[in-house]
């Protein structure tokens, strides 16, 4: 089945020191490979955003954003439909911002900021009040703390392997050392290249990974107990949880926030 392709604005130069961008996409979209003269802040308020980013995957959900520096090359594909936001922001503006991409947690100031200028549909902010929030929204980014990315993917081909069979089957409750047996490695081994390749341990990242599947399934009519099995959760309470400590909500509250934004 081809993909729906994403069509990115064009502009010979920025229209604005500061511009505002819009839309909504849908399952099995994608943009393909392009390079702009702007930084740019890439941000879901609904679904995951997956981007690859000179060479690097990122995947995010809704607290993070991607940040793009000026001249980066980088591509998006959405296996799930998603509602999208964009800061594009001139040279003079990325001043104090990481200069290779990273995720940037989102705080409730700025998506407050980008929720309402999707709301008045507001590309370009013209107004005195609403040039000193677009100014409050840079300001919020540079204050921003970075994550070098919130799933980080390995370079070694042992870890890549459980990796991608992880995202294959984000259920699958296999014990680390079961893993490791697979790739012929000591759980040691397995568990130092978790921490040295990709920060966290291999726990902490089979959650993250459950969390944005969590997030994608909750698209769908399916109960939130049939979406905590599916993802390798024994009860529903203990799924709960989990999600609650990552969205700061439940999956149940996530959903009507979610069908608010649509």
């Amino acid at each position: 089945m081809r993909k729906n392709l994403i069509n990115v604005p064009e502009f010979d130069g920025l229209p604005a020191p500061v511009y505002f961008r819009y839309a909504e996409f849908d399952a099995d979209s994608h943009a393909a490979p392009h390079v702009h003269a702007w930084g740019s802040l890439d941000y879901v308020a609904h679904g995951v955003m997956r981007y690859e980013v000179n060479g690097q995957r990122f995947m995010s959900p809704p607290q993070y954003a991607v940040w793009v520096p000026p001249h980066t090359e980088h591509s998006a594909y959405n296996s799930q439909a998603i509602v999208y936001r964009s800061v594009y922001l001139d040279v003079d503006h990325c001043q104090n911002l990481p200069k290779t991409p990273v995720t940037l947690a989102i705080s409730d100031i700025l998506k407050a900021i980008l929720s309402d200028f999707a709301r008045r549909d507001i590309n370009i902010p013209r107004s005195e009040s609403d040039k000193r929030l677009a100014q409050v929204l840079v300001d919020q980014l540079r204050q921003a703390p970075v994550h070098q990315c919130y799933l980080p993917y390995a370079s070694h081909p042992g870890l890549q392997v459980v990796l991608e069979a992880l995202q294959s089957q984000p259920g699958d409750n296999r014990p680390l050392g079961e893993w490791a047996g697979q790739v012929h490695v000591s759980e040691r081994t397995l568990a130092r290249l978790f921490a040295r390749e990709l920060g966290m341990s291999f726990g902490e990242w089979r959650q993250r990974l459950r969390f944005l599947a969590a997030i994608e399934a909750l698209e769908s009519a399916r109960s939130v107990q049939d979406v905590g099995f599916d993802l390798g959760y024994s009860t529903s309470s203990a799924f709960i949880a989990m999600f609650a400590r990552q969205a700061g909500c439940t999956p149940e509250q996530y959903r009507r926030q979610a069908r608010g934004v649509m």
